[in-house]
């Protein structure tokens, strides 16, 4: 397609030098450029990206989309076609969305999209649809914090929703692969940056809202409307019909069911009053749940899972609200059964998700889970699902990420003390802080006669926490979850909560023989 050609597609406005060029592919990373290839320059922050367009060209590209007349010159130089956005981001993310759309011809256009959105639970959620669509026999793909999964590829992401170019070139992707449906994560930033605009999501799901990015947003309220727009700005981008799910015992989601109306709650016996679909936990354990959901008009119907812990049985309460959002969208159930009997009957067939209330099994009569909570409302939830079942202790080891939220450090330090037997507070991902002053800044919120230490090598925090673990307690690990990595300046150092754990539960098992 000709850059003038694509342009005026899109009807997408810039100042533009060479608009015959041909262009074969969209490339956002210098080094992935291909001969034919429209380079793009976001814009940044930390260093000026019009800097790799000579590698860019070196590669093939023979078109840049430059956000300065610098950049404009600096392509020029370069022997390159140009077009100049505004440099302000959203507008140059509006721009690249809509230009995206139009060169990979609407790829999201004739699949099945749910996007799930929300502080905590996105992951899990997207995860159990893909699994429950899969066992119905549809060809589904996952987009979100575990990498893009199609049926026969895997690939980790930078981001849990990619910038529009990564995005756009993963969906079009999964569309020529022969994929039918979609679960992708949505989040906060993805949305107030435009980056996942003009998906034509069918249905979508709201699981809850609690601090988290203020660092990001500044404000809850705009935390809150940047999610909002998965449920009423996006869906006016689309010719589908839009149905939208969301979780009644948030108070915001609440709040949409009764301002938005294309939007159904779903929530457990309390929330009958405005639910659609109503759910309620028959059997939770360390490593299954049992649901039972229920509907105006239908017979309950009942499903077991292999995930464990109570706020699993929320998430399979929403996946369970996401395919029936779907249903609503799109008729994804053709069977005579009733839609409740053939969600029910999925529980079985999907997986437990790598980091979320995984547990590290061993012969020690210890309870290990790793888990991903990296928020205060998400430690709060996690610990309130493993005290029931434990007999013993419970043991926390956490740390908090560096150049994040730090108000929500103390907050994080209050959730895990006021619900452990000892808390260990270490070293998460600390970037380009300082991790004793991270810990410093975590221990302030330690409630008052609780048991804890602090330990800052992730790993010793790991070996002494199961160490001191005896038979009946359980220990949590919280924050990095499925992650392999540890974060220290700008730099990936591989780290894994499950197999350090394993390495001090065999340290363990070696002392006691």
């Amino acid at each position: 397609m000709k850059l003038s050609d694509l342009f005026s597609a899109a009807s997408v406005s810039a100042q533009m030098r060479d608009g015959e060029a041909e262009v074969t592919s969209i490339a956002i990373d210098s080094r992935q450029a291909q001969p034919g290839a429209l380079f793009v320059c976001m814009p940044g922050t930390t260093n000026d990206s019009h800097a790799f367009l000579p590698d860019a060209a070196a590669k093939g590209a023979v078109a840049a989309l430059v956000w300065s007349k610098e950049g404009f010159e600096a392509a020029k130089s370069a022997g390159l076609a140009a077009a100049l956005l505004p440099q302000d981001r959203i507008e140059f993310n509006e721009a690249i969305w809509r230009l995206c759309d139009v060169f990979f011809d609407h790829p999201t256009r004739n699949m099945k999209v749910v996007g799930v959105t929300g502080t905590n639970g996105k992951t899990t959620t997207a995860w159990l649809i893909r699994d429950m669509l899969s066992a119905l026999g549809v060809k589904a793909g996952y987009i979100g914090t575990l990498g893009f999964q199609i049926p026969g590829e895997e690939r980790e992401l930078s981001n849990t929703t990619p910038f529009a170019v990564e995005l756009y070139n993963l969906l079009a992707e999964a569309r020529d692969k022969g994929v039918e449906a979609l679960a992708i994560e949505v989040s906060s930033h993805a949305l107030a940056e435009r980056r996942a605009d003009g998906i034509e999501f069918d249905a979508a799901v709201f699981t809850n809202l609690t601090q988290d990015h203020l660092d990001f947003h500044g404000t809850m309220e705009d935390y809150e409307a940047a999610k909002r727009r998965l449920f009423e700005d996006l869906p006016q981008q689309t010719a589908k019909k839009f149905v939208g799910a969301a979780n009644l015992s948030d108070p915001v989601g609440r709040r949409w069911v009764a301002e938005i109306e294309s939007v159904f709650g779903y929530g457990n016996d309390s929330d009958d009053d405005m639910a659609t679909l109503i759910g309620k936990a028959e059997e939770v354990a360390i490593d299954h749940v049992t649901l039972r959901l229920g509907a105006l008009g239908q017979a309950d119907a009942t499903g077991t899972a292999p995930l464990g812990g109570d706020y699993n049985f929320w998430n399979l309460l929403s996946a369970s609200a996401g395919l029936l959002a779907l249903q609503k969208a799109c008729g994804l159930f053709k069977e005579s059964q009733t839609v409740l009997d053939l969600i029910a009957n999925l529980f079985k067939e999907v997986r437990p998700v790598p980091g979320r209330f995984e547990s590290v099994r061993n012969d020690q009569g210890i309870g290990v889970l790793v888990d991903y909570a990296h928020t205060p409302d998400a430690v709060e939830k996690l610990l309130d699902a493993v005290k029931p079942l434990t007999k013993g202790r419970v043991i926390t080891v956490f740390g908090c990420g560096g150049d994040r939220d730090r108000t929500k450090r103390p907050k994080m330090a209050k959730a895990a003390s006021e619900r452990s037997d000892l808390t260990v507070v270490t070293s998460d991902n600390p970037r380009t802080e300082d991790p004793q002053e991270i810990l410093n800044e975590v221990l302030t919120g330690i409630v008052s006669g609780r048991e804890s230490v602090d330990i800052i090598d992730r790993r010793e925090a790991i070996a002494y926490a199961v160490g001191a673990a005896k038979p009946g307690d359980v220990v949590v690990i919280a924050g990095k979850g499925h992650e392999n990595y540890q974060i220290i300046g700008r730099t990936k150092y591989p780290m894994d909560d499950r197999e350090m754990a394993r390495e001090a539960l065999a340290t363990l098992s070696g002392s006691t023989q």
